[in-house]
């Protein structure tokens, strides 16, 4: 009898040993099943929300992790050309604050666009041009005409916020761009769209609409900024020309 009784307390707690174990395994793994169904890259204002506020709550206590997904997301977006940067740079905003937002968001801009360039120059340059013929002939012609001055030039596309970065990044390599031109002109010309996005990022609760995001005001400062980026490309072009003119005899 005292035999069964041992037994029977050493499977009660055995077995209770195995369920809180199991129990205790199977909640972060439920947890982690909910997180990755709710994670998907945000197509409006009130997902860019939700999203934000989870992501921050996560990153109290798996800063590093969060850092991860982010930076995974962001560069996969960058390198295979798909628009909507701008909610990610919002979102950076949103989870890292204004400042710790702002490098990052121009980090990853670079690199996920470095990234883009050189999987274009090696795999893309053909389905490009049957793509999208006539827009990069167009573009050729407006590279050549400012070779002199490809620096500038490709610093004035990427302040002007109309310009679809996600076409230069792929037409670059066509267009036979320097690598560390093309880098320099992304890591420096998209900081003001990008500061943009993620001081908007940073206060995210008051904003009501993306109207508020890119005003007439806002998009007037980023016009201004282009245009002062083509003054040094005009000033290069004029002293080229003066100190090298053309021959009568050149066709």
């Amino acid at each position: 009898m005292f035999l069964i009784l041992k037994n029977l307390i050493f499977n009660l707690l055995f077995w209770r040993h195995v369920w809180s174990s199991l129990w205790c395994f199977c909640i972060p793994v439920m947890c982690c099943c909910v997180f990755v169904s709710r994670l998907k890259f945000p197509s409006d204002l009130d997902e860019l929300r939700e999203l934000a506020e989870m992501l921050k709550f996560y990153k109290r206590e798996h800063h590093g992790y969060v850092l991860l997904l982010f930076c995974s997301a962001y560069l996969y977006k960058q390198s295979f050309a798909i628009p909507g940067s701008s909610f990610l740079n919002m979102l950076a905003g949103a989870i890292f604050g204004p400042w710790e937002g702002l490098v990052l968001a121009c980090l990853l801009t670079t690199s996920g666009s470095t990234f883009c360039f050189l999987l274009s120059s090696a795999f893309g340059k053909k389905y490009v041009v049957q793509l999208f013929p006539d827009k990069v002939a167009l573009l050729q012609r407006k590279v050549e005409e400012n070779r002199s001055s490809l620096f500038f030039f490709l610093l004035f596309l990427r302040f002007f916020p109309m310009t679809p970065n996600w076409f230069l990044n792929i037409t670059c390599p066509i267009l036979n761009v320097p690598l560390p031109i093309f880098f320099f002109s992304v890591f420096i010309g998209l900081i003001p769209y990008n500061f943009i996005c993620v001081r908007t990022g940073s206060i995210l609760s008051e904003i009501s609409s993306l109207d508020d995001i890119f005003s007439w005001g806002t998009l007037a400062q980023l016009l201004a900024i282009a245009c002062m980026a083509l003054l040094p490309s005009a000033l290069i072009r004029r002293y080229t020309a003066h100190t090298h003119p053309m021959s009568p005899f050149q066709n």
